[in-house]
């Protein structure tokens, strides 16, 4: 029986959401320079040798197969994703987009036909950001936007950045020798879930992203007095977690109140001492916000800002605000959006354009050249979460689509 490229594509982002490829034995769980990350990168590495790329590791150990083109000296086209995962996540976010960048390269070798152009398909080591408190650390090393304290940051284990590059034969002193020399990249696809229910709800399997919204992720340290429970009258305390389910609540009252694309997230919260009988003497947050226009996000993170402050006035604690990673919005280029909406009207849908609410390594790309995203619905629009589903019959579309995209843009590169 044969099988088709695109159901499998998804069939092995399936194959990696379990052991080996995960670090948990219960769910999954695919951090940056771990086992379960090596594992993966030897399957993915195999299957694009299998595809007619070469293949080889930068010093962030991103994952990248390569296949040639007639003109040696030519920009190269980039189709990337990532291979990490969140904790507890789904198979198909990050993974999809790199089986299918193969499966496209796979198509052109079995036909034999070579583009004017080479095709580099990406696997990043990082975009969650699970592993260590930032995100995008593959891309942003490709692109040479990776912040010079990004080597100093350590996991949750104590394990700094430098010893897991050692583990895989690198060091972050070599970081740097990741990023690609500026003018080699002619154009970048990522491909990836929508990650919302758009397209469920209008019946599409795909659609063309006109951009990513800006993002701001924030680090808030509440510092109280721990107490006895039992012992410290309510008008004594200096609660820390009673002061922060207040700024909570007024995070998400600012940004219901904003009504528009505008939408802030306090996504983990962490309390010290812990206990039972102990009032909180220290709590930690984060809050991630996102707009589709740079302004606008800012207003409403200047907004928190004074509102978490008068909350801690009130409540006799301490605040601290660290900025975790701030990113601009992400506009994709015209140009390739017009490309990708002809190749899907030429599967037999229609084009459907719409914003990225989440981040994806596009954003750190687009430092190299014009970004163009390819969304696929996901059933119920769910992401990030164990019951996370793409339709076999969608990933064929996408194929189709990419390769599509990849034919007119080896034929606008031919006429330039």
């Amino acid at each position: 029986m044969v099988i088709a490229s695109g159901a499998r594509a998804a069939a092995r982002c399936l194959d990696l959401s379990r052991a080996p490829y995960s670090d948990s034995a219960d769910r999954l769980f695919r951090g940056w320079l771990t086992p379960a990350y090596r594992a993966t990168i030897d399957r993915v590495g195999a299957w694009m040798e299998a595809a007619g790329m070469t293949v080889r590791h930068d010093a962030a150990i991103n994952l990248i197969g390569r296949y040639e083109g007639t003109h040696p000296d030519a920009p190269a086209l980039v189709i990337g994703s990532h291979l990490d995962s969140v904790c507890d996540g789904g198979a198909y976010d990050g993974p999809l987009g790199v089986m299918l960048g193969i499966e496209c390269v796979a198509a052109l070798h079995a036909e034999g036909r070579r583009l004017p152009f080479a095709i580099e398909v990406i696997g990043f080591g990082d975009e969650e950001g699970s592993r260590f408190p930032a995100a995008m650390l593959g891309s942003r090393a490709v692109a040479g936007t990776l912040a010079p304290h990004a080597a100093d940051m350590a996991d949750a284990a104590g394990i700094g950045v430098d010893a897991a590059l050692r583990e895989f034969g690198s060091e972050a002193a070599a970081l740097a020798s990741a990023r690609r020399a500026p003018g080699t990249m002619l154009a970048y696809l990522e491909t990836h879930i929508e990650q919302g229910p758009v397209l469920e709800a209008e019946g599409l399997a795909l659609g063309t992203v006109t951009g990513i919204a800006a993002q701001l992720r924030l680090e808030v340290t509440v510092g109280g007095v721990a107490g006895h429970a039992g012992t410290v009258t309510m008008s004594l305390r200096r609660d820390a977690l009673a002061a922060a389910a207040r700024m909570v609540s007024a995070i998400e009252d600012i940004a219901v109140a904003d009504a528009s694309d505008l939408v802030a997230t306090v996504g983990r919260i962490e309390i010290a001492p812990g206990a039972a009988n102990v009032i909180a003497g220290e709590v930690r947050f984060t809050v991630d916000i996102r707009a589709g226009a740079t302004d606008r996000r800012d207003r409403a993170a200047a907004a928190i800002g004074t509102a978490m402050d008068a909350i801690a006035g009130e409540r006799g604690v301490s605040i601290i605000v660290a900025t975790i990673h701030d990113l601009p919005p992400c506009p994709c280029d015209t140009k390739l959006m017009d490309l990708l909406d002809a190749a899907i009207v030429a599967t037999w849908q229609p084009s459907r354009r719409l914003m990225s609410g989440a981040g994806h390594d596009a954003m750190a790309m687009v430092a190299l050249g014009p970004v163009a995203m390819l969304f696929v619905r996901c059933a119920g629009g769910i992401s990030h979460h164990p019951a996370e589903h793409v339709d076999p019959a969608d990933a064929d579309a996408a194929f189709a689509a990419m390769r599509g995209f990849i034919d007119r843009l080896g034929e606008e590169y031919r006429d330039a």
